[in-house]
């Protein structure tokens, strides 16, 4: 079995080959749309969520090839809510994965369309045929999707961080917002990939959702610590905007070494919660430990 790195290496790989595949050429018409939808979607990030939809499948058994398409659509949705977040309206930022963000090498409007179309792309991915798929299990793959991307979900997390800009939240107000804005995708990446192997059992379920609450909140832990601490040239994108900002964050709650301590404490609780997989979720426990350790 590959050690991790080269592990998470092909994922992105494979990752970058299927998202070409599945994006509208640039020579399709309308062209502009097509080329910025490609630069947002290709050639950056660390693809977390689809290595968690794929260490999921792992687990469970699942074809890769089913994990292929649940990885790109909760990918597709990412990108959107990225080149969203990044627009003047929201947090207003220019540089994204080291590179000008879409609505700065295009334009706003455009940048707005992508976003519309990923959405919409994400959910062409997931509800064409899957082979060996039940439709039942599919439709409830799509569900999950949706309720994760809404107001509900991610897009519902977005609105507290808005609403929430220059004031002091406390450690359950904030992990509400963390819980909608990040976790939720992280969330329904564990449990597609999960699903692509067919309908989960309760307990399973019930495992991975613990798995995927514990690793969504550290991630966003450790994303507060690394734009306070780290520059922007290994971030990828503007540090200390969170400050700059008047955002609440967990280092407005506590030290970086306390924050750091929590996320590995999270973690651990992550490791705790998927033991019954035993070596099947070596990958999951993997990338709990990437998230702590990571540098951007």
């Amino acid at each position: 079995m590959p050690d991790f790195a080269a592990w998470s290496r092909a994922v992105q790989a494979r990752m970058e080959t299927a998202l070409d595949r599945m994006l509208p050429a640039e020579t399709l018409a309308p062209e502009r749309l097509h080329a910025a939808m490609r630069y947002a979607a290709l050639g950056g990030g660390k693809r977390v969520r689809p290595m968690l939809a794929f260490a999921a499948g792992e687990a469970v058994g699942a074809e890769p090839g089913r994990v292929e398409l649940a990885a790109c659509a909760v990918e597709l949705i990412h990108v959107y809510s990225l080149t969203h977040d990044d627009l003047p309206c929201m947090d207003d930022d220019d540089l994204r994965h080291g590179k000008p963000t879409c609505h700065v090498q295009f334009d706003e409007a455009t940048a707005l369309l992508v976003g519309d179309a990923l959405q919409s792309l994400a959910f062409e991915v997931l509800s064409a045929p899957i082979s060996g798929l039940h439709g039942a299990v599919q439709t409830q793959m799509l569900g999950l999707l949706a309720r994760a991307s809404g107001s509900r979900g991610m897009a519902g997390g977005q609105a507290v961080d808005l609403y929430s800009t220059g004031k002091n939240l406390d450690l359950a107000e904030l992990e509400f917002m963390h819980i909608h804005k990040t976790g939720a995708l992280i969330q329904v990446a564990v449990l597609l990939g999960a699903l692509s192997n067919g309908d989960l059992e309760a307990a399973a379920r019930a495992v991975l959702e613990r798995y995927a609450r514990c690793v969504g909140l550290a991630f966003q832990v450790m994303d507060d610590v690394l734009d306070a601490e780290t520059d922007t040239a290994t971030l990828g994108k503007t540090a200390g905007k969170d400050a700059a900002q008047g955002k609440a964050t967990y280092l407005t709650l506590m030290s970086p070494r306390e924050a750091r301590a929590y996320a590995a404490e999270l973690v651990a609780d992550a490791e705790q919660a998927i033991a019954p997989f035993g070596t099947d979720g070596r990958r999951l426990a993997e990338i709990a430990r990437f998230i702590v350790e990571r540098r951007y």
